[in-house]
């Protein structure tokens, strides 16, 4: 973990601002836009960038990947243009993750946190950022399970924390991966099983 040099009223401002930019549900904006119906129930229910994909409108899925990862990198880089400390980045990559995570506007029901995970580690440190989007898109590719590259992604980030220098981060992105790993709890249940979707599977 970084040092602790910002004041406590700063970190709550970052807190609180970092986790009402994460908790804006952009799946759900987007696909009432488009008249695509209610996200939440289409396919799983997820207000995520692989549940809209379902839809069969790719360009809101692409949307609604990139808002979603936004949200997150804008937090931290926010965060650290106020302060220029890193435990104010570092906090608002946890609080942006939470928002999305456990939204209020949806009575604390929202996605799974991918998309802002990859995000927020983009934001704190690009080339963690890129190897766990890599990690991604190969398991994505071998696998074409999103929950399968989302969970072998989250499992990887620590290693490529430490790999590459940001030993500070490795607590935080355990914190993260476990998230995701909880939020993907019916997901490894289907994978275990043989009946999870693969991509694009409406």
């Amino acid at each position: 973990m970084p040092p602790l040099t910002t004041d406590p009223v700063t970190l709550g401002l970052v807190a609180l601002l970092s986790y009402l930019l994460g908790s804006i549900p952009f799946g759900i904006v987007i696909t009432r836009l488009l008249g695509l119906g209610d996200l939440r129930q289409i396919g799983s229910g997820n207000i995520g960038a692989t549940n809209v994909l379902r839809t069969g409108n790719k360009g809101a899925a692409l949307a609604t990947l990139l808002l979603d990862a936004g949200k997150g990198g804008i937090a931290v880089l926010i965060a650290r243009a106020l302060t220029g400390a890193g435990d104010a980045a570092q906090l608002a990559a946890f609080a942006s993750f939470l928002g999305h995570l456990y939204p209020v506007w949806l009575r604390f029901r929202g996605g799974k946190g991918v998309a802002t995970f990859l995000g927020t580690l983009l934001a704190l440190a690009w080339p963690v950022g890129l190897a766990a989007c890599a990690t991604w898109a190969v398991t994505a590719a071998v696998s074409r399970i999103s929950s399968l590259s989302a969970l072998v992604a989250a499992a990887s980030v620590a290693l490529w924390m430490a790999l590459l220098g940001q030993g500070q981060m490795i607590g935080l992105g355990l914190v993260l991966a476990g998230l995701i790993f909880w939020r993907h709890r019916a997901n490894i249940a289907r994978i275990a099983a043989g009946t999870e979707p693969k991509i694009g599977r409406k």
